[in-house]
């Protein structure tokens, strides 16, 4: 058993503290790693403020993961101790239902187990990546291209695939007008993958406060959503909506700026339910979908992708004491764009 240190926190309004956690003993097909680095997520918030239901806490978040493996179970086969991997938003799913069988395990029939706020098959809660340590099944690891630096890796373990995955299925490439609304952590990668995909991409932010950014990670246009005219100039655009803000919007408004045919997509979730008007989907045969992560294939997929394509998220390296700084500032949209924890020190 190997105990890991680690920042915690006790309830919905409370400040993380220092914490010591156990990882279990290596079973079978287990792999330990020491992380390196992890990143802050939106979820993490939603999490760690009980806004997304019952938590059991104490609580460690994160699931944005990058490190070094430093021992691996007697039967383990795709690892080996010294590699660089990364661990996402799952550590485990039943591995039998018709979706673990397509490689779709975050979409787990039985429902996948989250690397944080979970229950494992040993029955007990998982603990996330505000750590130093963590043991997850091999099959669950995934490696993390040598050109990609570990910092700038872990944000990809949640904000990549969660924008890769709904641009990929929905076929964000050459020919294809794909807007993104907000330039946040997960609104950049958007960005910066759809433009690598071929596609013409076009930001949707709520002011124009971050347009050079926006035009520096690959977007050929950028709109302010606060001016009016900009629904009216863009009405019946794009092909491709992928909306990463986790913050209530019109939705029917946005709807109404797909071609036909078009589909929007929310990878952003807030906590509150979104009203849609059905009068916007049906005059253009238009779709609203969601989508959550990638399975394990697909995360592999977009890391080699990003290496290939030299894609990496913009972050800002912090200590573990300023974690609590850290979420006032994401709620403040004041990042540019992924806080992420250098656990050495923890």
């Amino acid at each position: 058993m190997t105990v890991a240190k680690a920042r915690a926190v006790d309830g919905p309004d409370k400040p993380f503290r220092v914490a010591e956690i156990k990882r279990r003993d290596l079973d079978l097909h287990d792999v330990l790693i020491e992380i390196k680095y992890a990143g802050i997520c939106h979820s993490d918030i939603h999490t760690a403020h009980g806004e997304w239901g019952e938590v059991n806490y104490p609580l460690v978040p994160g699931h944005e993961i990058a490190g070094i493996v430093t021992d691996v179970g007697s039967e383990v086969t795709k690892y080996k101790v010294g590699d660089r991997v990364g661990v996402g938003c799952m550590v485990d799913s039943c591995g039998d239902c018709e979706n673990c069988r397509k490689g779709e395990e975050q979409y787990c029939l039985k429902g996948n187990v989250p690397t944080y706020a979970g229950v494992d098959k040993y029955g007990e809660p998982t603990q996330g990546g505000y750590s130093t340590h963590i043991v997850v099944t091999e099959d669950f690891v995934v490696r993390i291209p040598d050109s990609i630096e570990l910092d700038v890796a872990a944000p990809l373990l949640c904000a990549g695939i969660t924008t890769y995955s709904p641009l990929n299925h929905w076929g964000a490439g050459p020919g294809k007008k794909v807007a993104v609304v907000g330039l946040g952590g997960l609104g950049h990668m958007a960005v910066k993958i759809a433009h690598a995909m071929g596609a013409e991409v076009t930001v949707l932010s709520q002011t124009l406060s971050k347009k050079e950014d926006g035009l520096q990670f690959g977007a050929d246009n950028y709109y302010a959503t606060s001016d009016e005219e900009t629904f009216k100039k863009l009405a019946g655009s794009f092909d491709l909506i992928i909306n990463t803000v986790s913050a209530k919007i019109d939705i029917s408004a946005y709807l109404s700026l797909l071609a036909l045919d078009g589909t929007l997509v929310n990878v952003g979730a807030p906590a509150e339910p979104l009203a849609v008007n059905v009068f916007s989907l049906i005059g253009h045969r238009r779709s609203f979908a969601g989508s959550m992560i990638g399975g394990i294939r697909e995360t592999q997929e977009m890391l080699n992708f990003c290496a290939e394509h030299n894609i990496v998220p913009s972050i800002e390296v912090i200590s573990a004491d300023q974690i609590d700084e850290a979420y006032e500032r994401v709620l403040a949209s004041d990042v540019k764009y992924r806080f992420v924890i250098d656990t050495s020190t923890m």
